[in-house]
């Protein structure tokens, strides 16, 4: 009876051994119970995974020596003296040719030294050994690249990167379920979670994971009493923050040296190797009876040495593989139908490679992927935001920010929308509100006196000066300086918003089973033409914009700045008031009326008509000989003060800089609204009336041609097949499991059966 429970637990084993293993090669989506190893470096990973298995395999020492995870499946064989190993091929997973355990050795230490010189200096790829020998356990072990702790600063930055890489990669293997965490501790105190700091972000209440005190030996010595001892052995539960698999940590001590023949080798084989992890073991439990003056229970040497956590570990993953027995067959079910249903479509495929269902499949396609691109414009929530949507912040990092004169963004926060992850049309839209929130709040840049002498210059006929001119150079100047760049600026926004529907919409396509999965020649030729499309649109429509802003500030229209010729008057009248009563020379002085201050030239009160006589007033044709008098007086004094004087007067500079600000503001309303309709004509919409065709066009031509260029038929073909010979082969394997384990559970279930007659 228990020969036939040895085999049926050999058979087990051997079954998940091809089940991890399939799942490795093929990726398939489940995954056998196995140890997955996890420590810092020097926290003694290998050597205790060598003292498991009974022999010395690994390149141990100082620093990063483990740049791949190393899987060992690990078989108890009575009969094999000497261990037996078998090392699985990177090329072709299927094959697995036996070396020795120098060969392996060097291998491993290759594999180190190769990805030393790599910029990414780990691996995810499992090196993957098969071992039988008369001391291994029957256990399936997977030894991590060492946790590493670097230094903070510069200078260590890329010991910081490989740290994050290592973390990565450790990470995602902890991520599998099925795995049972060994979580290795070197420390004196349960308080320092180095390595359960990491392994708490996966498994946070340990309940997957066994945590073990390694270098066990060295830390007796440094307890000075016995109650230090006691709380080491069995720490209180808050101190491990869970409740882990063994109810309390096992410690373990491997002796150091090497077995080999060479004079710096200490042991001479295995089995000398083998006998100094049991006296070691002895030791240490005899120094902790020492140290605590008593006996240790039979429950605390439970947890003491090498021996103790493989049998705990054999145990629970014996316990698992049973338990997982009737799970794993509807797994294996389900992924035969899968790969049934693979190998199906890879045939339909290749039995359509010929020019004329090609170029359907090309122009469903063309048609699917517009479609798609369309409803991301219309809007739609089948795209994942979290995956595909941009925030604001997002948004200006990847396709550019706004940044006006001042060098300095608008805050984020103050624009709506900006902290939502969003994409197509929802993105189009808020860009462009941003922009107009941005412009449309630009100030016209500060003028000083410098600028309007030097703008004055010298007419062709007369040395005089014209103010009127002076304003129109400087507001044209001004408002292209500051306008142009915005236009650059939201050509790229739009830009990078339109190139990031071609990703979403494969993503949809490939969600709804539309997606030429294969045809990557073809792929890549519809998006350089959407690339192409819309880099060419931006262009011409940024072009366009620019066009307009050339005409804007070359060439001053006063009903454009001031809507009608009356504007203009008023605004110059009053300021003939301002001037005359500064002067303060005659009886008769003009003021200022609120309504036509620039000043206040949203002030819309109504203002009762003063006393004072306007200049306006005065040039119409009023019957006085006293007032005519004075308008001339006074209208050559504002001649000499504006015209034929060219020092800088307070009032001048007050005219040219209410005149700058009137057009600056013109030009500003102006560039908001043809911008904003430009590029939803010429931009936005051509995606909606003018990529069809143009995409259509582009493929009809293409398969005139050569249909070859365009799906690489040759390549596919040789593709095809390729995929079609490895589904076979998963196929046949995944077939073959599934027997095993229908066979194993139903004599488990024979077993339980008799075992309650």
């Amino acid at each position: 009876m228990n020969d036939c429970k040895l085999e049926e637990q050999s058979r087990l084993y051997e079954a998940y051994n091809e089940l991890h293993g399939l799942a490795q090669e093929f990726e398939t989506p489940f995954d056998a119970p196995a140890v997955l190893v996890v420590g810092h470096q020097t926290d003694g990973k290998s050597a205790l995974i060598e003292a498991l298995m009974g022999f010395q395999f690994n390149h141990v020492g100082g620093g990063t020596k483990t740049r791949r995870p190393i899987t060992l499946h690990m078989k108890y064989n009575p009969n094999c003296d000497s261990p037996l190993c078998f090392l699985v091929s990177d090329s072709d997973p299927s094959l697995a040719q036996e070396k020795s355990l120098q060969e392996i050795q060097a291998y491993i230490e290759a594999e180190n030294m190769r990805l030393e010189q790599q910029p990414c200096q780990f691996a995810a790829k499992e090196i993957i050994m098969r071992v039988e020998y008369k001391y291994c356990p029957n256990l399936t072990i997977i030894d991590t690249p060492g946790l590493i702790a670097p230094a903070p600063g510069q200078k260590n930055r890329a010991f910081q990167a490989q740290a994050r890489a290592v973390e990565s990669l450790v990470r995602a293997k902890m991520q599998h379920k099925e795995f049972i965490i060994l979580c290795l501790e070197d420390c004196n105190d349960w308080s320092n979670a180095s390595t359960r700091r990491v392994v708490m972000q996966i498994d946070p209440e340990l309940s997957r994971t066994v945590v073990v005190s390694t270098k066990f030996d060295t830390k007796i010595p440094q307890f000075a009493r016995a109650s230090d001892v006691e709380v080491f052995l069995s720490p209180p539960a808050y101190t491990l923050d869970g409740f882990m698999l063994g109810d309390s940590p096992f410690f373990t001590s491997v002796p150091s040296g090497r077995v080999g023949s060479g004079h710096e080798s200490v042991y001479r084989s295995n089995d000398e190797f083998k006998h100094a992890i049991s006296l070691r073991e002895m030791e240490d439990v005899a120094s902790l009876e020492e140290k605590l003056g008593r006996l240790l229970s039979k429950q605390e040497q439970s947890r003491i040495g090498v021996s103790s956590l493989r049998l705990f570990l054999e145990d629970l993953l014996q316990k698992r593989y049973m338990d997982s027995v009737p799970l794993i067959i509807p797994l294996l079910e389900k992924e035969h139908r899968s790969t049934t249903r693979k190998l199906s479509e890879i045939n339909q495929e290749l039995s359509t490679l010929d020019e004329v269902k090609l170029k359907e499949k090309g122009r469903a396609f063309h048609d699917l992927f517009l479609t798609k691109l369309s409803l991301l414009l219309k809007g739609t929530v089948v795209a994942p935001p979290d995956k595909f949507g941009e925030t604001l912040q997002d948004e200006r990092v990847n396709g550019g920010a706004f940044i006006g004169t001042d060098g300095l963004q608008f805050p984020h926060k103050l624009i709506p929308n900006a902290g939502m992850r969003l994409y197509g049309g929802a993105q189009y839209h808020r860009a462009m509100a941003e922009f107009r929130f941005v412009a449309g709040g630009i100030k016209c840049p500060p003028i000083t006196r410098e600028e309007i002498v030097n703008a004055c210059g010298v007419e062709d006929i007369h040395d005089g000066t014209n103010y009127s001119r002076t304003a129109c150079v400087i507001a044209v100047a001004k408002a292209r300086d500051t306008f142009e760049p915005f236009l650059d600026q939201l050509g790229c926004r739009l830009l990078h918003i339109l190139k990031r529907l071609l990703p979403i919409s494969v993503y949809l396509l490939q969600k709804d089973g539309e997606y030429l999965s294969g045809h990557a020649v073809f792929l890549r030729r519809i998006t350089s033409s959407f690339n192409n499309f819309a880099e060419s649109s931006e262009r011409s429509c940024r072009e366009k914009c620019m066009e307009d802003l050339v005409s804007t500030t070359r060439y001053v229209t006063w009903s454009l700045h001031n809507k009608n010729r009356a504007g203009l008057r008023q605004f110059l009248d009053s300021f003939g008031g301002t001037e005359q009563s500064s002067m303060g020379n005659n009886s008769v002085s003009l003021s200022v009326s609120q309504e036509s201050s620039p000043a206040v030239a949203n002030d819309k009160q109504d203002i009762k008509p003063r006393a004072d006589v306007k200049l306006s007033h005065l040039a119409s044709g009023i019957e006085s000989s006293t007032a005519i008098q004075t308008t001339d007086t006074r209208l050559a004094d504002l001649l000499d003060s504006t015209l034929w004087n060219r020092r800088l007067a307070p009032s001048s500079e007050r005219i040219v800089y209410a005149l700058v600000q009137q057009i600056f503001h013109g030009i500003r309303e102006y560039f908001l609204a043809s911008v904003e309709l430009k590029f939803n004509c010429f931009l936005l919409m051509p995606v909606v009336d003018k990529l069809p065709a143009l995409l259509r066009e582009d493929l009809e031509s293409a398969f005139e041609d050569d249909l070859d260029d365009v799906f690489d038929i040759s390549n596919l073909r040789h593709s095809l097949g390729q995929q079609k010979r490895e589904t076979e082969i998963e196929l046949k394997r995944i077939k073959k499991l599934r027997e095993k384990f229908r066979q194993i559970h139903e004599q488990l279930n024979l077993h339980e059966v008799m075992s309650k007659t």
